[in-house]
């Protein structure tokens, strides 16, 4: 697996194999022709351009990337069907995500009925470079008993965790985008806080992603201590937060709180496209590359420090902003070296 250039963490790309699973079933999650059914979300009509393996990878060289790591979707809901028919879609979904050419790589998943630690084996000793698990089975202590085995080979195995959202409940009655703005949200904002409150203790070596930034969960530090919890600018450097379906403003806001180092190009690709940081190009090398790398390979990112002849500014508690950008009055980011957007 590299350890150099850029890299995208969360892209979903069905293979034929993995589509003809889908097919084959008759209740949800299922495909019919080309249209998705998913519990708790309205029918989504997929474009099957969108999983062309070739156009797929041109469109990963447009984005100039030298990784694209694909998941199954675990707003599917296949991690939580009876042992049986979660094998057929995830022996489906292993199969062709392994044979994927270059850029591609693929998150491992697993069965949550049933948890089984050899397998998961099995697949990072074939190439997975982690396991994606679904927010709904990390809300609290009981998901992280059912789970401890699956994290303890990632934690021993030094494999990091993609925590994605998982099913939503019963959409009948609401918008299309009520599960993806709404539960998908609330998911991760649980999940974080739930890794805080005890995940961490329980694995205190994984390395952990959260897509679509926790939630914005980080931005709620401020309500956390205010109702008496334990929040005093300490950042976890092992836990981070990818980009996926949010731009320059939320983005900006999540750096503001936990600093750049923990935050992660990802794209959705192909249900979102690629967000605009507004980072400026030191920002995106450490989003796109520095950070996404650490997330796969491990080691923590040096103590940070100011610049020879710049004034760091400070952001929270022991938390400082140090590339040479400054917050102007109306709160945007602005570049010292050109004087303009960051």
């Amino acid at each position: 697996m590299p350890r150099s250039g850029s890299v995208d963490v969360h892209q979903h790309l069905w293979t034929p194999r993995f589509v003809e699973a889908l097919r084959a079933r008759p209740r949800a999650p299922r495909l019919d022709g080309w249209t998705l059914f998913v519990d708790g979300a309205a029918p989504y009509p997929a474009d099957p351009a969108d999983h062309d393996v070739r156009r797929r990878a041109a469109l990963a060289v447009a984005d100039g990337l030298d990784l694209a790591l694909v998941t199954m979707s675990a707003g599917l809901g296949v991690e939580w069907l009876p042992p049986a028919q979660a094998s057929v879609l995830l022996d489906a979904y292993h199969a062709g995500a392994i044979d994927l050419p270059l850029p591609f790589r693929a998150w491992a998943a697993a069965g949550l009925v049933d948890p089984d630690p050899e397998a998961l084996e099995a697949l990072l000793d074939n190439g997975f470079v982690g396991l994606e698990l679904p927010a709904t089975a990390l809300l609290d202590a009981a998901g992280y008993d059912r789970c401890a085995a699956l994290l303890s080979v990632l934690e021993r195995r030094g494999a990091p965790l993609l925590v994605h959202p998982g099913l939503a409940s019963a959409s009948d009655g609401r918008p299309g985008w009520w599960a993806p703005v709404v539960d998908y949200v609330q998911q991760m904002h649980a999940a974080w806080y739930a890794f805080r409150a005890v995940g961490r203790d329980r694995f205190p070596g994984l390395r952990v992603c959260f897509t679509l930034l926790a939630g914005l969960a980080p931005l709620h530090g401020e309500r956390l201590r205010a109702r008496g919890g334990d929040d005093r600018g300490r950042i976890d450097p092992d836990a981070f937060v990818d980009t996926s379906s949010y731009g320059p403003r939320a983005i900006d806001a999540a750096v503001r709180v936990l600093g750049v180092d923990v935050v992660v190009h990802g794209s959705d690709r192909p249900w979102a496209t690629p967000p605009v940081t507004g980072l400026g190009d030191a920002g995106d090398a450490a989003v796109r590359s520095t950070n996404p790398l650490r997330l796969l390979h491990g080691s923590r990112p040096p103590t940070p420090r100011p610049r020879s002849g710049t004034a760091a500014r400070t952001l929270t508690d022991d938390r400082t902003l140090t590339d040479d950008r400054t917050l102007t009055d109306d709160r945007t980011l602005t570049d010292d070296r050109t004087g303009g957007p960051a």
